[in-house]
């Protein structure tokens, strides 16, 4: 994955066409939202939350949110970027702790 000074260093000395195909790589790289472990949040909000941001079952969210608890952050989606937004701003609703990285 590039950071965005290289995407910009390397969109400088490209033409239009190649400039099209550096965005939509970079837009189409899988992308994940990392969940972060607080002492706020309940195991079942932040199941529950979980279910709702991704549609996950049950079984999946209780996986997640255990190992968010046991090692303090878990990948919660992998996507692309748009999907990863949505699921971040879901989760987000109850001020969970997340970050998007691509």
């Amino acid at each position: 994955m590039h950071s965005l000074d290289d995407l910009l260093m390397q969109l400088d000395h490209e033409t239009d066409s190649e400039i099209e195909e550096v965005v939509e790589e970079s837009v189409a790289t899988p992308w994940r939202v990392i969940l972060y472990d607080d002492s706020i949040h309940t195991f079942d909000e932040v199941i529950n939350q979980l279910i709702k941001a991704t549609g996950c079952n049950l079984t999946k969210a209780e996986e997640i949110t255990w190992q968010v608890h046991n090692e303090g952050k878990a990948i919660a989606f992998v996507g692309e970027f748009e999907e990863c937004l949505m699921v971040d701003t879901v989760l987000k609703e109850i001020q969970l702790v997340t970050e998007i990285k691509g």
